[in-house]
C-alpha cells in the first residue's frame, strides 16, 4: 500500500479512499472542479498516479465520492441546528437547514455543479433529504405533501438554484452580455432585465444567477406556498 503523504504532514499515514476524496476536495478547493485530474489528485497527496487506483476507480468513482464528502459536511452542520420543527415551526427549520447548506456549498463553489451531474445515489445525500422530510412530518405534512415539496425546491433543497442560462465566468460572462445588448431591438423586456439586474457581491454565488437575495427570495416564494397548502390540507 502506498504511504506517500503530502509534503508536512507524516509520511507513516497511509493512502485511504478518505483521504484521497478529501485531497480531492482541496485541489478543486484551490483550482476549480477543471484542475482535478487523477494525475494532479496523485501530486497533491504527494503518491503515485497508479496507487490511487486501489482506492477509486476512476475519476467518475472520484466524483461521486467528493459528492459525500460534501454532503457529510453540510448534514454536520446542519445537524447542529437546534430549531423546534412541530407545527408552523417546519418553515423555519427547513429554512435554517438549507441556508446552512447553502453555507457549506459557498466554501466550494464548484460543488453544485458535480451535484447536477451525478447519476448515483449518494447514501450521504439521501440522509439530508430524509430529514428535511423529517422536518416536514413534524410540520404535519403528509408524504404525498412533502413529495410534491421536494419537487418544487429541486436543487434548492440543498442550497442552490440551477441556472437557465450558463455563460461561464470571465469571457464567457462578457460574450453573453454583448449577445444581449445586441438583441436589444428582438429582445427587449429580457435584455432590459438582464441590463438592469447585476450581482455585485461574487462572494454569495453559486452561479452566475444564483445570488444570496435571489436565492432566498426564491426559497421562501417555495416555503410560504407550501405552508399555506400544508394548513390547508
Amino acid at each position: 500500500m502506498a504511504t506517500e503523504s503530502v509534503p508536512g504532514t507524516d509520511p507513516r499515514v497511509p493512502l485511504s479512499r478518505e483521504r484521497v476524496l478529501r485531497a480531492a476536495v482541496k485541489v478543486a478547493d484551490e483550482g476549480g472542479i477543471k484542475s482535478l485530474t487523477m494525475r494532479r489528485l496523485a501530486e497533491h497527496l504527494g503518491a503515485e498516479a497508479m496507487s490511487l487506483y486501489y482506492h477509486v476507480a476512476n475519476k467518475e468513482e472520484v466524483l461521486d465520492g467528493i459528492v459525500d464528502v460534501i454532503a457529510g459536511e453540510i448534514n454536520d452542520v446542519a445537524g447542529r441546528i437546534d430549531v423546534p420543527s412541530e407545527g408552523a415551526g417546519w418553515k423555519k427549520a427547513v429554512r435554517e437547514r438549507i441556508l446552512s447548506a447553502r453555507e457549506v456549498l459557498l466554501r466550494h463553489p464548484w460543488a453544485p455543479g458535480v451535484f447536477e451531474t451525478r447519476t448515483a445515489m449518494s447514501p450521504a445525500v439521501l440522509r439530508y433529504h430524509d430529514a428535511l422530510i423529517g422536518l416536514m412530518r413534524d410540520g404535519g405534512f403528509s408524504y404525498d405533501l412533502a413529495h410534491q415539496a421536494m419537487h418544487a425546491l429541486g436543487s434548492r433543497a440543498l442550497g442552490f438554484s440551477q441556472e437557465l442560462f450558463k455563460p461561464g465566468d470571465g469571457a464567457g460572462a462578457e460574450k453573453a452580455s454583448a449577445m444581449f445588448e445586441s438583441m436589444a431591438d428582438q429582445l427587449p423586456h429580457l435584455v432590459g432585465m438582464m441590463m438592469e439586474v447585476a450581482h455585485d457581491d461574487p462572494d454569495s454565488t453559486l452561479g452566475w444567477c444564483d445570488e444570496q437575495a435571489e436565492f432566498e427570495f426564491g426559497l421562501d416564494l417555495v416555503l410560504d406556498g407550501l405552508d399555506r397548502m400544508r394548513e390547508t390540507a
